[in-house]
C-alpha cells in the first residue's frame, strides 16, 4: 500500500490511539485530532501531527482537512454505561455522527482528498435470529442512535461524488481498557450475564486491536460498507458462560426479557440476536486476531490482571 496523507478523528478513543501506531508503521503521515492539550502531546509522541478541530464547524474542518488523501472519521461521544438509558445521554452522540460526519464529507469532497473512512455500529441491523448477516441485510436504527444512519449517508456522499467512502460496520467492541470489559467482569461475578437477550440469541463482537487493524485496512478497499467482526458470533450463554469459566465463578443468570423492554429503544437494540458475517473484509484481505469473544476473552483478561 502506497504511503498517504491521513487525516485522523477520534485519535484517542480506544480504537483510535491503537489505529495511530499502526498507520505511521505503515509509513502514512498522519494528523491527528485531540481535545486536550495532554492528548496532542502524546499523538505528538506517538508520531502523528495533533490538531484540535471542531469538527461542528464546517470551515475549521474544510482548512483541517485540506492537504490530506484520506479522512478516517473515528469520532463520537459513548455516555458511560452508568448513563446510558438516561434520557438524552447520546444527544451529542447523534450530533457529532449527524453533523460532524456530513462536515468532513463535505469537507473530502471540496479539498480532492479522495477516501473517506466512517465508523459505523452493526447492531442497528434488524433481529436475524441465527441467520448469517452481510452488508445487505435489513437495517433499523432505534431512537437513541439514528445518527449512525446519517454517518453512512455521509460516506456514501463520497462514493457518489467520484471519491470513495467507506463504511466500518463495528460489532461490539471489547478490550482489556473499555469500560464493556469492566462492567462485564462485575456483572459476571455478581451472578449476572452483561448482556440483554436471550442466552440463545447470537451477539457478534471484535477485540479493539482487531478492529483497528480493518481501519487500516479500509485504506485498500472498494468503497461500500463493511462488517468488522469476529469469524464466529457465538449465542449470548456460551459467550457469558467463556467469561464465568475464564473467572472461576459460577455461570451467571440472565435478566428477564421484560428489562429490554423496560429501558427503550437501546435495551431493544441490545437484545437482537445477530451473526454477523465479516466475509467481505475478509475477502479484501482483513482476518481477526481471535476466531471468537471466547478465545479473545481469555487474552483480554490476561492483560486486564
Amino acid at each position: 500500500m502506497k504511503e498517504q496523507t491521513v487525516f485522523l478523528t477520534g485519535a484517542t478513543g480506544v480504537i483510535g490511539r491503537r489505529v495511530v501506531p499502526l498507520l505511521i508503521t505503515a509509513g502514512h503521515r498522519v494528523t491527528a485530532l485531540g481535545r486536550t492539550p495532554d492528548k496532542r502531546a502524546a499523538l505528538e509522541r506517538a508520531g502523528a501531527t495533533a490538531l484540535e478541530v471542531d469538527l461542528l464547524d464546517p470551515i475549521a474542518v474544510r482548512r483541517a482537512v485540506q492537504g490530506h488523501e484520506v479522512v478516517i472519521n473515528l469520532a463520537t461521544h459513548i455516555p458511560p454505561s452508568s448513563r446510558a438509558f438516561l434520557p438524552g445521554a447520546w444527544r451529542h452522540t447523534n450530533r457529532i455522527r449527524s453533523v460532524a460526519s456530513a462536515n468532513l464529507s463535505a469537507a473530502v469532497l471540496a479539498v480532492g482528498a479522495g477516501r473517506l473512512i466512517q465508523e459505523s455500529f452493526a447492531p442497528i441491523y434488524e433481529d436475524a435470529g441465527d441467520r448469517w448477516i452481510d452488508e445487505e441485510a435489513p437495517v433499523r436504527a432505534a431512537r437513541y442512535n439514528r445518527g449512525v444512519l446519517d454517518a453512512e449517508a455521509a460516506a456514501e456522499r463520497v462514493t457518489r461524488e467520484g471519491g470513495a467512502g467507506v463504511v466500518l460496520r463495528f460489532a461490539y467492541f471489547y478490550g482489556a481498557d473499555s469500560d464493556f470489559t469492566q462492567d462485564a467482569i462485575r456483572y459476571v461475578r455478581r451472578g449476572r450475564a452483561p448482556v440483554l437477550g436471550s442466552p440463545s440469541a447470537f451477539i457478534s463482537f471484535v477485540a479493539h486491536d482487531d478492529a483497528a487493524a480493518a481501519v487500516v485496512a479500509a485504506l485498500g478497499v472498494p468503497a461500500g460498507r463493511y462488517n468488522v467482526s469476529d469469524d464466529r458470533p457465538v449465542p449470548r450463554r456460551e459467550f457469558v458462560d467463556a467469561l464465568a469459566a475464564t473467572l472461576g465463578v459460577a455461570p451467571p443468570k440472565f435478566f428477564p426479557a421484560w428489562v429490554a423492554a423496560l429501558v427503550g429503544s437501546l435495551g431493544e437494540t441490545l437484545a437482537r440476536s445477530h451473526r454477523i458475517s465479516n466475509a467481505k473484509l475478509r475477502a479484501a484481505g482483513w482476518a481477526p486476531r481471535f476466531p471468537s469473544v471466547v478465545e479473545g476473552w481469555r487474552a483480554v483478561l490476561a492483560e486486564a490482571r
